[in-house]
């Protein structure tokens, strides 16, 4: 087993169509206006960014993350990261009722070096700190579609 390599799976029920929830998940940009775990967002062109994340833990997280797929038909919003954590990560937006289900999927190895030798024993706490950061991520975008 790989302990710094990590796949994850959220699904966020949200209060808004697909098309309105897509639309907002395609401007990284504004993620920190609602997403309080992602605090810094730097475009280097129409496709490429630079993220910089940080949880409950004490430490950041620093990506660049390049568009690969923007599908609006399909609800497909997905990533290649590279820096702290190098992988890929995935929206998928589908309906869900009146509003709509945010697919988010991940799958990345960790490159972050004290991540790196932390990680038999903090492999449970790096979990839940990621838990936690999607979970502040639903709470934030379902308030950020209400207010809309």
């Amino acid at each position: 087993m790989d302990w710094n390599r990590y796949r994850f799976r959220s699904l966020w029920p949200l209060p808004a169509p697909p098309a309105t929830v897509y639309e907002v998940l395609a401007r990284p940009e504004d993620y920190p206006r609602w997403w309080r775990a992602v605090r810094e967002v730097n475009r280097l062109d129409d496709t490429t960014g630079v993220i910089r994340i940080r949880s409950v833990l004490p430490y950041d997280i620093t990506f660049t993350a390049r568009e690969v797929r923007r599908d609006p038909a399909a609800g497909v919003l997905e990533i290649a990261m590279t820096g702290d954590l190098e992988g890929w990560a995935r929206w998928t937006v589908t309906p869900d009722g009146a509003g709509s289900l945010a697919r988010y999927d991940q799958v990345v190895t960790v490159t972050k070096p004290l991540m790196r030798r932390l990680a038999v024993p903090g492999r449970p706490v790096f979990r839940a700190n990621h838990a936690l950061m999607m979970r502040s991520g639903r709470r934030g975008l379902a308030g950020h579609l209400r207010a809309v």
